[in-house]
């Protein structure tokens, strides 16, 4: 008797490997050109029309992105968040109609954007109420809660961002600092608690700036996923540092066989603090730009409490390492002087999207190092076992509180 012979399953491997590769980019290019197709035939008249007929009224909505405020009066840029076309007839400032002119133009489709110029004698202080009001009635406001002058780009005011970045970022950072004389001399039990200190800063930091972020994101046009933006950007941003991360401890070991890796740890807790910094200048520059916050002494005696401890978080990694004084000024640079560039592009070319963007990569720097950290600290031992120490508790909790209270008196 013949052995019963299983049939085979037919393989498309060599028909494959036997195609043209101009073929094989055809049949790849080709559902993408049947699908442009498509999109063009919906955008054209697609089942919604059919639908809606020709007497359901347009889905209109406007928002207010910027509105500058100047010596000739008041420009305003708007952007269309709704999908159909949207044309602003009329401008209200305080109840009052007003002319205006419109760039480039007052009609706007889907995502379009216009820059309103409005000559009006607006008072210093005072507030005012913008309204716009399109071809089909529907009206649109936006409050000035405090009319100050938008800031424009000058040495002047260069100068008087940068001395702001210097006051809450540099500054702090660099005081902090100092302390990695008195980290290095600690024994295990208080390297533990000071280790678990910068995990508690860096965490109220986390919350801090998700929380911000979230808020701003939650102000964005529908069209721009806010919430989205803000997750992924912070996604983006832990897994760049993590292979940041990897790449600095290759080539440190590949430099120094055999040394400790805690300067790596440290540059990348001041990239963290650095990036966090740079959101915490963007939102400043944007208040002062706004008009919504008034250089204090109590608001820089504030920051100055809550930046500082940020210095420890990045010289505790270091406590058993020899540090240079330069190494400390570049680490001091890394996560302080972003503030700086901070407070200058939220001051001149404030955007709520970049506002969104920066704050999610902030957060989700600081969550890598974090988790860089808790790694360091725990080695082989399990992190639930080295986490419920009473000197790493006792840190832990310590470095919320400090922040908490510290934060306070920023407001």
């Amino acid at each position: 008797m013949k052995p019963d012979v299983l049939p085979q399953a037919p393989t498309l491997a060599p028909a494959v490997a036997g195609r043209p590769r101009v073929a094989l980019w055809l049949v790849a290019v080709l559902p993408l050109v049947l699908l442009a197709l498509l999109l063009a035939l919906l955008m054209w008249r697609g089942p919604a029309d059919l639908v809606r007929g020709t007497n359901v009224p347009p889905v209109e909505r406007l928002s207010f992105q910027a509105v500058e405020l100047t010596p000739e009066g008041m420009v305003a840029e708007v952007l269309n968040d709704g999908p159909d076309p949207v044309t602003i007839a009329q401008v209200q400032v305080d109840d009052a109609y007003w002319a205006f002119s419109a760039e480039p133009g007052t009609t706007l489709r889907h995502l379009g954007r216009a820059r309103l110029t409005i000559p009006y004698p607006w008072v210093w202080g005072e507030a005012h109420a913008l309204r716009l009001v399109t071809a089909t009635g529907v009206t649109f406001d936006h409050e000035i809660a405090v009319a100050v002058e938008t800031p424009r780009p000058g040495v002047r005011t260069l100068l008087a961002f940068a001395l702001i970045g210097v006051y809450v970022g540099v500054i702090p950072v660099a005081i902090g600092l100092l302390w990695h004389s008195m980290v290095s001399r600690l024994r295990q039990r208080g390297l533990d608690f000071v280790l678990a200190l910068t995990i508690g800063l860096l965490l109220f930091l986390l919350v801090d700036a998700t929380g911000d972020g979230l808020e701003i994101a939650g102000a964005l046009p529908d069209s721009f996923q806010g919430a989205a933006l803000f997750v992924f950007s912070a996604a983006a941003a832990y897994l760049a540092l993590e292979m940041l991360g990897a790449w600095l401890r290759g080539r440190h070991q590949a430099e120094r066989a055999g040394a400790p890796t805690g300067w790596v740890l440290a540059l990348l807790v001041a990239s963290g603090i650095g990036l966090h910094n740079f959101g915490e200048g963007l939102a400043i520059g944007a208040a002062f730009a706004l008009g919504e916050v008034a250089l204090g002494t109590l608001l820089i005696v504030g920051f100055t409490l809550h930046n500082t401890t940020e210095g420890l978080a990045i010289v505790a990694p270091l406590a058993r390492e020899r540090v240079r004084l330069w190494d400390l000024v570049k680490l001091g640079l890394v996560g302080g002087a972003p503030t700086i560039a901070g407070a200058w592009l939220g001051g001149f070319v404030y955007s709520p999207v970049w506002s969104v963007v920066f704050l999610a990569i902030g957060a989700g720097a600081i969550a890598q190092v974090v988790v860089q950290i808790a790694r360091q600290m725990a080695g082989s031992q399990p992190l639930t076992g080295y986490f419920t120490r009473t000197a790493t508790v006792a840190g832990l909790l310590s470095g919320i509180v400090v922040m908490y209270l510290t934060g306070m008196l920023v407001g």
